[in-house]
């Protein structure tokens, strides 16, 4: 009986791998292109919950 090569089935699995991260890079871009630059700085600003430029919101207590 032969000896299982583990090199080679290491070698698939992170060949594997790399291909799904590429797949994923590949969905990533093509979300953002459709999206346009526009959704882009929407998403940047409702990351901080859009309270960056209101000075107002704070949890003071008067």
């Amino acid at each position: 009986m032969a000896k299982p090569n583990f090199g080679f089935q290491k070698r698939q699995r992170e060949q594997a791998k790399e291909r799904k991260k590429q797949e994923k890079a590949a969905r990533k871009a093509e979300r953002a292109a459709e999206q346009g630059p526009d959704a882009l700085m929407d998403q940047a600003a409702t990351a901080d919950g859009g309270q960056a430029d209101d000075p107002a919101s704070g949890d003071q207590q008067a």
